[in-house]
């Protein structure tokens, strides 16, 4: 006989086949999870826009007929590189702000998502763009980013030159206007000035002639007043011819 009859076996059975549910309930489960959260996440808006330095890359890559040259391989493998430094520094400045905007509940997880897949996608960029440097020559994926990044500098540079430089006509257009501006202002003091002037002109030729006037007359008596000083004045005169005609 065997040691377990019928009933034995029936209630053993149950609790495994509720084992066996739990269990393909919760893979089910999680394999949906999985599948709609990697679909979420396929169906987010990218955080770059098209990498169009590494298509152009690929296309010269897998160019058959005629195949492109070494050097144009190289060329556009630099410009790749240099386009990936572009955003590194963007990932590196925007990472820290995103953290302090996430923890305080600024901004959503999808966005989190976004920024964590792009950053995946650059370390695969680098990761790949190393290894076809180290293909077209040895030793060169170590040097090829340094190299990238004196190219991304200069770009940034020239960006900046450029920018200054087409502004240069509106400042010029405003300080031209500043100066008409200025000049008008000057022109109509003058011109007030020149209204208010014969008034002034009047006035200040009387004030000058009665003071000019007052002058010479202090001036005449002050001559006169020597003059008879000097003569011995008229009193004097006459009292000498007095005497002069006693004594004839």
């Amino acid at each position: 006989m065997w040691p377990f009859d019928l009933v034995d076996w029936v209630m053993l059975s149950i609790p495994i086949a509720y084992l066996f549910i739990l269990v393909g309930s919760l893979y089910t489960f999680s394999s949906i999870y999985r599948k709609r959260k990697a679909y979420r996440a396929a169906s987010l808006e990218p955080w770059f826009p098209p990498h169009l330095q590494r298509n152009i890359y690929l296309s010269l890559l897998h160019q058959e007929d005629p195949k492109a040259p070494d050097s144009i391989l190289k060329a556009a493998l630099l410009r790749r590189a240099t386009e990936d430094i572009s955003r590194i520094i963007q990932v590196r400045s925007q990472k820290q702000a995103l953290q302090v905007l996430l923890q305080r509940g600024s901004v959503g997880d999808d966005l989190w998502q976004r920024f964590q897949r792009a950053e995946k996608e650059i370390e695969d960029e680098l990761r790949d763009v190393v290894n076809e440097a180290n293909a077209f020559a040895p030793n060169w994926g170590q040097a090829i980013f340094q190299t990238a990044s004196e190219l991304s500098q200069n770009a940034m540079l020239r960006d900046r030159v450029n920018e200054i430089l087409s502004t240069t006509q509106s400042e010029r257009e405003w300080w031209d206007n500043r100066r008409s501006e200025i000049q008008t202002g000057f022109m109509k003091e003058l011109d007030e000035e020149k209204v208010k002037s014969p008034t002034e002109g009047s006035v200040t030729g009387s004030v000058a002639g009665s003071v000019a006037g007052s002058v010479r007359g202090t001036k005449t008596t002050s001559d006169d007043d020597a003059v008879l000083v000097e003569g011995g004045g008229p009193a004097e005169k006459t009292g000498k011819g007095k005497k002069k005609k006693g004594k004839n």
